[in-house]
């Protein structure tokens, strides 16, 4: 597996393919998908699935609201262990504080509705109607 990566600066590969041999996206097609919508940047800029991203390219990858910067460090074209996979990659400081700072937000905010079960009973009804002043 080792011998399939390629660390030269010419080495390059579709961004899609490269998502998912680095384990951003179980599979290939949820790269594509997360490219076309938008949610992957090279070098700040919107791409394609089939644009080549290049060893040293700095690519912004958003994934449920979070965003991961990377810099690109190897090129694989097959998806190999996770240990193999962290090797092509290297996330900014920047990057790694923001999504410190996201984890911690999201340990702390409580969803408003997280407390309601279900439709409201007649009595809870009849308490909204009231505040209402429907009744």
């Amino acid at each position: 597996m080792k011998d399939k990566i390629s660390t030269e600066p010419n080495a390059r590969t579709r961004v899609d393919k490269w998502l998912w041999a680095a384990r951003f996206f179980k599979t290939r097609s949820l790269a594509a998908d997360a490219v076309e919508k938008g949610r992957v940047r090279i070098a700040g800029a919107t791409v394609k699935p089939a644009k080549d991203v290049r060893v040293g390219d700095l690519v912004a990858v958003e994934i449920e609201r979070i965003v991961w910067e990377v810099r690109v460090l190897g090129i694989c074209e097959v998806r190999g262990p996770a240990s193999v996979a962290q090797t092509l990659y290297a996330e900014t400081p920047d990057s790694q504080a923001k999504r410190a700072v996201e984890a911690e937000r999201r340990r702390t905010y409580r969803e408003p509705a997280a407390a309601l079960q279900g439709r409201p009973t007649k009595r809870d009804r009849r308490v909204i109607d009231k505040l209402a002043g429907e009744g």
